[in-house]
């Protein structure tokens, strides 16, 4: 029974985080947040060549340089990495792609456009709330979550493979998602690319991917074990 503990303890947590998040969405937050941004002629650090170029496409970029270090880790780890055994130098990998692939679909399905893309901001939009499932705004849609914050909060998965062998570096790891995925998040607020409950639920997303990923994988190998015991 201790060993179930930790995971019903995150299980809590992010049912909690689930409802702050429905607050948030339910307070409207998120465009008084953007007006401090916008103007209606738009948003005025949107092509900013700092944010554009460093904090959208070189972090894309670094964390796609980052993810296939990931991958070849599975047969050639490195540093820390070789605490882990095989399955969960895999398991850390898949996890941060599974990640990235959850929120991309979400966006694909969605109807939400971005801020720059309303009226008030010198688009064609209106506000319409992204949980107005099947409402359109009048624009392009395909905002909702927040696609760039998940590039760092894909990794927040490897928090639970680094637990069970480096509490301390995995800690370590979870802040360092945590940080680059807000700090995403709001480079692209400033550009009029998000909303910030986007960026919160992008985060939410990728943690609760890593969270049933590793669930999964546990309860597998307590099966395992079992059988092997009974074959014993």
């Amino acid at each position: 029974m201790t060993r179930r503990i930790p995971n019903l303890r995150l299980g809590a947590w992010t049912l909690i985080s689930f409802a702050l998040l429905l607050l948030w969405d339910a307070a409207g937050a998120d465009l008084p947040l953007a007006r401090w941004m916008g103007t209606p002629m738009g948003f005025p650090l949107r092509e900013n060549p700092f944010l554009v170029h460093v904090m959208h496409t070189g972090a894309k970029n670094l964390s796609w340089a980052l993810l296939i270090a990931l991958f070849l880790a599975i047969r050639w780890p490195v540093g820390f990495l070789r605490r882990l055994d095989r399955a969960s130098r895999a398991q850390l990998a898949l996890t941060v792609l599974a990640s990235v692939f959850a929120v991309s679909l979400l966006k694909q399905a969605s109807h939400t456009s971005c801020p720059w893309d309303l009226q008030e901001f010198g688009g064609m939009a209106h506000y319409v709330s992204h949980w107005s499932w099947g409402v359109r705004d009048g624009g392009p849609g395909g905002c909702f979550p927040a696609g760039h914050a998940s590039t760092a909060f894909a990794y927040l998965g490897g928090y639970f493979v680094l637990r069970r062998v480096a509490p301390r570096i995995a800690l370590a790891w979870l802040a360092a998602a945590l940080v680059g995925g807000l700090l995403l998040g709001a480079t692209q607020q400033l550009r009029g690319a998000h909303y910030m409950s986007h960026t919160l639920w992008s985060g939410w997303v990728c943690w609760t991917v890593g969270l049933a990923i590793d669930m999964v994988i546990r309860r597998a190998r307590r099966s395992t074990d079992v059988v092997a015991l009974q074959q014993a």
